[in-house]
């Protein structure tokens, strides 16, 4: 269960930062600076709780999965972890204080570096995408790859001859 929950966590924060990252970012270049920067002061005040919410989740329910599990699979799943917090470090330090500056600009005026700290922004923004889809890509190898410690009893086919199946590690 906890392995469904890291998966399905940072899954949605992935896809979330991708979204933006792949949709929303390139489009706030395509429109005027004005409408950008409304847009993007308003989108980050729905934004933060919600990201905050997915961010904390996916940390959480690795280090969870990292707790209750051994050998390669806690070493991923710690890994994801460590992920996860850097998404969270890369948005708390990086874009955040930028949005703090866009809200300022949205009711004001943007000043003349505008688009270098633009630019920065997208790269925190590329940066926090990037950690949390490997992340993902962690978990999601938790649960398809065959761990030693992990393999389970299974039993083979009954022989033609009519043999009794014997147990055999899958």
């Amino acid at each position: 269960m906890t392995k469904g929950i890291a998966i399905a966590t940072t899954g949605l924060l992935t896809g979330a930062f991708g979204y933006g990252a792949i949709n929303l970012a390139p489009t706030f270049w395509k429109v005027p600076l004005e409408m950008r920067l409304s847009f993007h002061a308003q989108l980050m005040k729905m934004n933060s709780p919600v990201m905050l919410t997915a961010m904390a989740a996916a940390a959480a329910s690795s280090l969870a999965l990292a707790l209750q599990t051994r050998g390669r699979e806690r070493w991923l799943a710690a890994g994801a972890t460590s992920l996860a917090v850097a998404s969270f470090l890369i948005t708390r330090f990086g874009n955040v204080p930028i949005n703090g500056q866009i809200k300022v600009w949205a009711t004001t005026s943007a000043p003349a570096n505008y688009a270098e700290l633009l630019h920065r922004w997208d790269l925190f923004n590329r940066l926090r995408t990037t950690t949390a889809l490997v992340a993902f890509i962690l978990l999601v190898v938790t649960a398809v790859a065959p761990f030693r410690d992990r393999q389970e009893t299974a039993r083979e086919p009954i022989e033609a001859d009519g043999a009794q199946p014997r147990e055999t590690k899958a």
